[in-house]
């Protein structure tokens, strides 16, 4: 994030620009343009994203969107209230609840499709037409306040993006670059940001023994399917934990961590889909109802 300044209103056609339009950046643009700023919001692709992440929205979430009258996002999304967890391990199980008393009956977490709740979000932002433009853009460099490419110990004062047909979203050939400015630049362009480095480098992680999830749905109606209606679900396996959550009426996520030791497994070959059905069996055989197994038999 970077403040250009003391510059006036009248020298800048927006208030703020945010980089990004995924939960974060969509969220701000929504909550400054309320306030009645004047917000350029920034996006690489508008098109609605695909992810196995961001998909099980804590209650203290719900909470948070609520007080910035974004609670309607979860709406229409075929969104999953999610009262708790369930655990096993060998052949225990442990239910663990949200405090939620007292809260109000619409109080919980939700589990939904990344990308519905991602696009509720930019719907709502976008609809303040008159103090938010968003734009698909793909933002190239960040800027000083005279518009020269920003150096470390200087004031942000903008951005440069490619912008263009919003058809062609990976296309640079068939892009213009233009220079963005404004008082206050937020970038929230997510795990994958290009400008983390240069910003924050104390804060950039760095991760010994990293893992990686990967992801499939399961059709079918999650209250047949897990033990727990209403819970996402933690089995604790060997090497590693697999997850389960609904992410609608009619489909369960399921996420199989693979550790660093593990050799990731060939998606060409098939070994990939044969080691992540091995690991969903073998959770699954620990649900305690065999009636929560039919899609593994």
């Amino acid at each position: 994030m970077g403040r250009g300044g003391e510059a006036t209103a009248s020298a800048h056609e927006w208030d703020v620009i945010i980089v990004g339009a995924g939960v974060a950046g969509a969220s701000l643009a929504y909550a400054l343009g309320k306030e009645g700023r004047k917000v350029l919001l920034l996006e690489r692709d508008l098109s609605e994203p695909v992810r196995i992440v961001g998909e099980l929205l804590q209650p203290g979430g719900y909470l948070k969107l609520k007080e910035l009258g974004l609670a309607h996002c979860v709406d229409e999304i075929d969104a999953q209230k999610v009262f708790g967890y369930a655990m096993y391990k060998d052949d225990g199980e442990a239910v663990i609840k949200y405090p939620l008393s007292g809260q109000g009956e619409d109080v919980a977490g939700r589990s939904f499709h990344n990308g519905r709740f991602v696009m509720r979000l930019r719907e709502a932002a976008i609809s303040l037409e008159k103090q938010v433009d968003c734009r698909q853009a793909t933002v190239k460099k960040l800027l000083d306040v005279d518009g020269n490419e920003w150096v470390e110990g200087a004031v942000i004062g903008g951005v440069s993006a490619a912008v263009g047909d919003p058809t062609e979203a990976d296309n640079d050939a068939k892009k213009t670059t233009q220079t963005f400015l404004a008082p206050l630049t937020v970038v929230c362009d997510g795990y994958f940001s290009t400008f983390r480095k240069k910003l924050t480098p104390a804060a950039e992680r760095v991760l010994d023994h990293p893992s990686t999830f990967v992801g499939i749905i399961l059709d079918g109606d999650p209250n047949l399917l897990l033990p727990q209606p209403g819970h996402g679900h933690v089995v604790l396996g060997d090497p590693s934990p697999v997850l389960f959550y609904p992410i609608s009426s009619c489909e369960v996520r399921c996420l199989v961590d693979i550790p660093a030791h593990v050799k990731m497994p060939s998606v060409a070959s098939g070994a990939m889909a044969e080691y992540v059905l091995t690991k969903i069996g073998t959770a699954v055989a620990r649900f305690p109802n065999p009636t929560h197994r039919p899609f593994y038999l």
